[in-house]
Parts: structure tokens; C-alpha cells; sequence
């Protein structure tokens, strides 16, 4: 294997050593993205996040299209962007060859018609997350398909419930190396997914007084009192049950907190780093391994004098003075002594390769009794169980039984599958809508007549799509729900696992006080649909708000979804009875996006 499959993460331009799978984000308000396929290494930051969902959009757009391997020898043009919509597909084809100008010819509607030609291109998308193809990349494009090669696989089980993940706490004195143990486990570990939590991040907001006293390098930043622990144990407790956190940004140039936080999930290994970690029980009572880095006392007090005044801007006379009144005298009476908690010692740091590796084959032994394989449970089970009572069908009357036949037939061209298709996705909307709580109203008719009706008793609906499919039914959510928000969900399959995985997210940051209309246009094995509403969860949505919409289903996906989530209502037109032996719906309407979209093969 050419590369060795490293952790996911996100980085900020102003943090020195943020740690992975973080995202950016102004904590006030508007939409929030996490994309989950950056694959890089931990000492190469790649900067994808924005607070602006628009700007987020084409910044994906543009780094997937910017890594495209197009053909030297072939004209190029680029893609159009729209910042509505995430393209989760790449297009590429073999170009014709560059054609010399002519006068009279318009360059524009060459490149107009290269465009055409492109979307029609098939290119699917699937992710192999342990079997890189290149160094770099997180998207490998070939004039087949785009391959997203990293992505967060299942952290929950057939039933939807969380999987506990493996916490690893590094403890060290000041400059030890304990962030760059962190980062080499991380590397040696390939696993898919791997969270950093840098104690660092919790330090205390100063008073005025102890602000004057740090910019005179009087404050001690090494004594328990200077971390916020009470904030530290809640996020970690959220990080274990997978739930969406918020970690502040601490700036040790101001000695503030940012106003901007970094959000961070819980993952399959959570590694967590700092100086007194080891001096909390709670922390102590959370960790499945425990880390101590012991390195030389003139070797910590080197990298510091490099770091503080390089980095930080420090002067030495100031740094010495720190480090003699307060970073000594702590690591004595605070630091080592927790060394006795210490499940394993590790001499010199980042340059004990014996011990990263002792490490990182206790932690493939973990993950591996814990290992999840959702889709094959899923399928293989709830067989002759009467459908459950959280599912609601469209009622089949000749009109929606007229439209299953026209989709369902193979011979009916695309124009005509789209048309029928939007005409059921909108009767199967607006039977979504008649679910919500109606309140009585009474109003006053022209006439000056009382009429009691019925109000929409809800003033917050979001419809969030899976990817790619469900894009397909925004528009007729957008259509009957005035000013309707919209969030984004990037599920695609482990081409080695089968497995669903993770890609991107962009919801509202307010996710959790809206109705929610989850979109996808068939559900088969309810893999993906399961991971969506596990993601909803995260984001603190109550299971109740929650309701699950499909053109299609399969009986599988209606009882592994109601299995696992009693709560969710599940809003189909049609149940179909089977499953074949490549999880396609039977009878079905073949590859809805395919078909949709025009990139059959």
C-alpha cells in the first residue's frame, strides 16, 4: 500500500497544533459544514471549513475539481460552480483534442458544449478508506468514477446505538512531546477516523488582574486552577456517546479564548493530551489507556525556549522566568506525580518507535473485538415481523399507482422518469406535511364570516437530503414549505467494507429546534438512512423530530430503521417486499439517481 491511511481532520489558519478532526466555526449563528473525506497527514494541515455553508460549498467544489486528473495533451475548462448546491460527483471524460481557432467561431459555446458533455458522463462515487491510491489526495479521480478514499465509518451498532470508543490520555511534562506521540500514534494507527483533544483548549478566561499578571509572566498557566475542567469532562463525556461538541480556541499570544470554537465528534479512537491530565479522577475513570511521556528536564526546557519565543513571541528573560517560577516547581508537585497512574511509560518521546508500536497493536486488538458490520446484520434480520405502526404509507390511489408504473418501467426515457418522479415526490411531501402538528384556527372569510380551519402548529421545518439522491427531492419541500432551510448529508459505500461511511455534512447550527424532513429517494438495507438519523442525534435532535421520507423502501430498511429508532416516523408511497443479493430493491426502479441524473452506464 503506497500510503498508510492517516487520520481526518480539519485545521485552522491561526492555531499552531489544532487537533484533528476540528472544524472552524463562528459560535453566533447560520449553517455549519464538515467535510469528513480530507485524508492527510497529521503535520499537514488542509484548510476546508468555512462558517458560511456558500463559501464551504465552493470551496469543496473547487478542491474536488482542482485535484481532477485531466489529461495533459486535452483541453481543458473548468467546471461551473454552484454555490447552492454541492456536486458530489466529479466529471471527466476523455476530452477531444485542442482544435485551432477559426474566425467566426465562438469559443463560448465550444466550452459550453465540453460542459454538456461532461455532466452526461457517468462517474460514481464510493469511498476506500484504508486503500489509498495516492500520497496527498483525499479524492482520487480516474475517467471511471471519483473515489473518496477516507470517511467516517459506523459508530454505532444494528440497533443504533453507540459503540463506546478506545480514549487514550498522553500525559507529559511542558514541551515533553506529548502532542507529537499523539500525532505519530495517530499515523501508525491507520483507522479511518481518530479525534485529538488538546487539553491546551481549556484553559481558564481570565479576570483583568490575571490577564495583567500573564502579559508579565506572572500568572501560573501550570496549576490546576488555570484549566477549566468541569468543561473539559462534559466535552469528553459528549465525545464518547458521538455527540457534535464545540472546543474553544485558546490564543496564547493574547492569552484569551477566540471567539470562534472548533467543532469536533467523538470517533473510533479518542486521543487527549495535556500536562495535568492524569490529575483529574474523572478524566482518569474515562481513559482505556493511559500514557505518560518522560523526557529529559533540559530537553523540555529547550523545546520550550524554541517554542515560546519563536512561536509565541516571548522573550527569553520572560520564558526563563516562567519556566523557574511556575512549569518547574509544577511538573514536581503535580506532573510526575501522576506518573503512577500510568498504564505505560514512554522514554524520549516521539522517537521511542518501540513503544508508538506497542501502542498502536493494543489498539488494532481493541478496535478489532469491537469491530461493526452493519449492512450484513441489517439485511439478515427482522424477517416475518409485521411492519412497524411508526410507518406511514401514501395511500395508493389510481393516480400514484399510475406514476410507480411509469418510474418502475425500463423503457421510459429520462424526461419522462424526472416529470413523474417530481409529481410523486410532491404528493409524497405533502403527505409528509399532513403528519406535523395542525392547530385550530378560526379566521375571518371576506364575507365577515368566522371559519374554523386548521394552522400549521410549527414555525421551524428543515428538510435535509442524503446525498446523492435526495437533492432530488428538495425541490418539491422547496415548494411547498415557504422559506424552508436545507442541510446536506454525504453518505457514500466503503468499496472494500460495504460499509456506509461519512463524507460531509452542512446543517443550520440551530439544527436541533427544527422538524426535520430526512430526504432520500429509495432506502433498501437502511444503512444509510440509519447513519443520517445517528448524525441528527449528534446534533442533539430529539428522535421524535424526526421524519424519515423515500419515494421507495425495502421491508428490511422499514424494520432495521424502526428498529433502531422507535421514535422516527418513516413516510414512504411503496413498500417493496425484497432484497437481491447486491442490496438492490426487487421489484425497484434500478439506480434512482442514475436514471435521474442521465449517468446510467
Amino acid at each position: 500500500m503506497a500510503d498508510k491511511m492517516k487520520t481526518q481532520f480539519i485545521m485552522d489558519d491561526e492555531d499552531e497544533s489544532p487537533p484533528p478532526s476540528s472544524a472552524d466555526s463562528d459560535s453566533d449563528s447560520g449553517d455549519f459544514c464538515y467535510n469528513f473525506s480530507i485524508r492527510c497527514q497529521a503535520q499537514s494541515p488542509v484548510h476546508m471549513v468555512s462558517s458560511d455553508h456558500e463559501t464551504a460549498d465552493h470551496e469543496l467544489l473547487q478542491h474536488l475539481q482542482n485535484t481532477a486528473a485531466i489529461s495533459s495533451s486535452a483541453s481543458t475548462t473548468p467546471h461551473p460552480i454552484n454555490n447552492n448546491n454541492i456536486n458530489t460527483t466529479s466529471s471527466q471524460q476523455n476530452t477531444p483534442p485542442p482544435q485551432t481557432s477559426t474566425i467566426g467561431q465562438s469559443p463560448k459555446s465550444d466550452t459550453t458544449s465540453l460542459i454538456k458533455q461532461q455532466h452526461r458522463q457517468r462517474t460514481r462515487s464510493v469511498s476506500k478508506s484504508t486503500t489509498a491510491q495516492t500520497k496527498d489526495q483525499p479524492v482520487l479521480h480516474t475517467r471511471q468514477r471519483t473515489i473518496f478514499m477516507a470517511g467516517r465509518p459506523p459508530w454505532y451498532d444494528a440497533q443504533g446505538q453507540l459503540v463506546e470508543p478506545f480514549v487514550i490520555g498522553v500525559c507529559g511534562g511542558s514541551a515533553s512531546g506529548k502532542t507529537t506521540v499523539a500525532k505519530k500514534i495517530i499515523e501508525e494507527l491507520d483507522v479511518p477516523w481518530v479525534t485529538l483533544l488538546s487539553m491546551d483548549s481549556f484553559y481558564k478566561v481570565l479576570s483583568e488582574d490575571a490577564h495583567r499578571m500573564a502579559e508579565n509572566n506572572d500568572y501560573n498557566f501550570d496549576h490546576p486552577d488555570a484549566f477549566d475542567f468541569d468543561l473539559m469532562v462534559q466535552t469528553l463525556k459528549r465525545l464518547k456517546r458521538g455527540k457534535r461538541v464545540e472546543v474553544p480556541c485558546y490564543n496564547f499570544v493574547t492569552h484569551s479564548r477566540e471567539r470562534r470554537t472548533k467543532i469536533m465528534y467523538g470517533a473510533n479512537v479518542i486521543i487527549c493530551e495535556g500536562i495535568l491530565l492524569f490529575t483529574h479522577s474523572q478524566l482518569l475513570d474515562m481513559m482505556d489507556m493511559k500514557i505518560f511521556i518522560d523526557t529529559d528536564s533540559d530537553v523540555r526546557l529547550s523545546r520550550r525556549l524554541r517554542r515560546d519565543i519563536t512561536e509565541r513571541g516571548r522573550e527569553l528573560e520572560g520564558v526563563l522566568k516562567q519556566y523557574n517560577k511556575f512549569v518547574k516547581p509544577a511538573f514536581d508537585h503535580h506532573i510526575a506525580p501522576s506518573m503512577i497512574h500510568a498504564d505505560l511509560i514512554v522514554p524520549r518521546g516521539g522517537e521511542n518507535k518501540v513503544a508508538i508500536n506497542l501502542v498502536v497493536r493494543h489498539v488494532h486488538t481493541q478496535l478489532q473485538s469491537r469491530g461493526l458490520k452493519l449492512r450484513s446484520k441489517l439485511v439478515n434480520s427482522h424477517f416475518d415481523q409485521p411492519l412497524p405502526k411508526t410507518l406511514k404509507v401514501l395511500p395508493m390511489t389510481s393516480q400514484v399507482l399510475g406514476n410507480h408504473t411509469i418510474i418502475r418501467n425500463e423503457q421510459t426515457s429520462r424526461d419522462e422518469f424526472i416529470f413523474y418522479s417530481k409529481r410523486l415526490m410532491r404528493l409524497l411531501t405533502e403527505f409528509t406535511l399532513s403528519l406535523l402538528d395542525f392547530k385550530n384556527v378560526i379566521v375571518d372569510t371576506p364575507q365577515n364570516v368566522k371559519y374554523h380551519g386548521k394552522r400549521l402548529d410549527c414555525s421551524k421545518i428543515c428538510g435535509v437530503s442524503i446525498m446523492r439522491a435526495g437533492e432530488t427531492m428538495e425541490q418539491a419541500l422547496c415548494d411547498v414549505v415557504k422559506d424552508v432551510r436545507l442541510g446536506k448529508i454525504l453518505i457514500q459505500t466503503n468499496q472494500e467494507s460495504d460499509e456506509p461511511e461519512l463524507i460531509y455534512l452542512r446543517l443550520p447550527r440551530d439544527i436541533k429546534d427544527y422538524q426535520i424532513i430526512l430526504m432520500d429517494a429509495a432506502v433498501a438495507t437502511g444503512a444509510a438512512a440509519i447513519m443520517a438519523i445517528r448524525v441528527l442525534l449528534d446534533h442533539d435532535v430529539p428522535e421524535a423530530n424526526i421524519f424519515l421520507c423515500s419515494l421507495l423502501m425495502a421491508t428490511t430498511g422499514v424494520h432495521s430503521v424502526a428498529y433502531a429508532f422507535p421514535q422516527v416516523k418513516i413516510v414512504t408511497s411503496h413498500v417493496d417486499p425484497e432484497l437481491d443479493g447486491k442490496f438492490h430493491i426487487i421489484p425497484g426502479f434500478g439506480n434512482f439517481a442514475d436514471r435521474y441524473f442521465g449517468t446510467e452506464a
